[in-house]
């Protein structure tokens, strides 16, 4: 790889050993890549929840910051696996709260901001059209590239840390021109209705692409979403498909015609109301029982929040519901009285978590939950793995069946 003068003094450590080992991973990343050079990034964004790092990395980050380890960029975090206001009622341990109390004092000292969000595209600084990023989580990379425009690939933990500190990417991937064109073409033939209705078409469209480096684009919407659409549409396509970017004709950046993208000289695979029902009929059905409703992967937005408050208000909740949020929109939710709204029908708001990445296995034994209940089609699509028998409905059924004690 084509490194400069400052980029050789990294190498060279002549900048320190955090910088030394940063530039050292990523060069070993961008030759497994092909990478020519490496291209700056403005922000970075890691995945460091305990549960990911473990003893081991937090070690690891302890280890630079104790060496003099600084962020070059501004660089944010994605959810905690701990609310450390709220972990005992959970089942977690004080042994999951010190793991997490220990990697918040290290990347705060190395400069990092605990911002411990997976939308920040929504709250802390939106990336715009042709911005080079380093980020992580894959929920954040699909909108990032796919909504903003911004160019990223999913950077492992170490890679988006290594990032930080050199301000660097290596250049392959979705950083260049050519991987960003449509190879995938796909036509709409039911509207989505509703925040589930997209996370149900970006899960089909990610099964049925199926690989990191396809890129979807999708014709035949009459409408247009809205940034909570494009939110559950893109962390769908990304679980179900690993896919990192895709795009809506006349709506996403890149693609305002089929042409622009490449789509044209693609065949055309329609998407019926019938491919839809049949991956939805896949997660549970009425009258089964439930035992916790989870709103979580993405983290709610404000405007979400108050949807849930309207529908919580005054109600009382037989089945335990947990709602997690950014710590931005937290404080804004306790301010119009959202939280204290959906707290007082008996639901729990969670603080800059996710319920998948907060130990979802080991609280699910700690307190018997088994048949769970989202809006989310990501989480529906994750938990099966974590022990769960999961059911995807809509955000008013959802909270309507919190209310029953089971699926309505």
């Amino acid at each position: 790889m084509r490194l400069n003068d400052e980029e050789q003094a990294m190498l060279a450590g002549e900048m320190g050993e955090p910088k030394r080992w940063a530039i050292d991973h990523q060069i070993k990343v961008g030759r497994m890549f092909d990478a020519e050079d490496l291209v700056p990034v403005s922000q970075s964004h890691m995945m460091a929840d305990p549960e990911s790092v473990g003893d081991a990395g937090v070690s690891f980050l302890e280890k630079l910051a104790d060496q003099g380890a600084r962020v070059a960029i501004p660089m944010i975090t994605d959810p905690r696996g701990v609310d450390l206001n709220y972990y005992r009622p959970l089942g977690q341990t004080e042994e999951m709260a010190d793991l997490d109390r220990r990697t918040i004092e290290a990347c705060s000292k190395m400069g990092i901001l605990m911002t411990n969000t997976c939308t920040n595209y929504q709250t802390i600084m939106s990336p715009v059209l042709g911005d080079h990023v380093a980020f992580g989580d894959t929920g954040v990379v699909i909108y990032s590239n796919s909504v903003c425009g911004a160019r990223s690939n999913y950077e492992g933990g170490p890679s988006a840390l290594a990032a930080g500190l050199t301000g660097r990417t290596p250049r392959y991937g979705l950083h260049l021109d050519e991987m960003r064109r449509a190879t995938r073409r796909f036509v709409v033939r039911q509207q989505p209705k509703g925040l589930t209705d997209w996370g149900v078409l970006g899960a089909l469209v990610g099964k049925l692409a199926g690989s990191y480096w396809e890129v979807p684009v999708i014709e035949g919407l009459e409408v247009v979403p809205t940034s909570d659409d494009l939110k559950h549409m893109g962390a769908a396509m990304a679980s179900f498909g690993s896919i990192p970017l895709f795009h809506l004709v006349g709506i996403t950046p890149e693609s305002p015609t089929l042409a622009a993208v490449g789509g044209e000289k693609l065949k055309a695979e329609e998407i019926t109301a019938a491919d839809l029902n049949a991956l939805r009929s896949g997660f549970g059905g009425r009258g089964d029982k439930v035992d916790v409703v989870v709103f979580a992967a993405p983290q709610l937005s404000l405007v979400e929040m108050q949807q849930v408050a309207d529908l919580c208000a005054g109600q009382t909740l037989k089945t335990p519901m947990l709602v997690c949020t950014s710590p931005q929109v937290y404080a804004d939710a306790v301010r119009m009285k959202l939280v204290e709204t959906i707290e007082a029908s008996g639901g729990k708001v969670l603080e800059g978590t996710c319920f998948y990445n907060q130990y979802a296995r080991e609280i699910g034994v700690a307190n018997g939950w088994k048949r769970l209940l989202s809006n989310s089609t990501k989480i529906v699509n994750i938990l099966g793995g974590y022990g769960y028998q999961p059911a995807l409905a809509s955000m008013e059924d959802c909270v309507a069946s919190a209310i029953a004690g089971e699926i309505v």
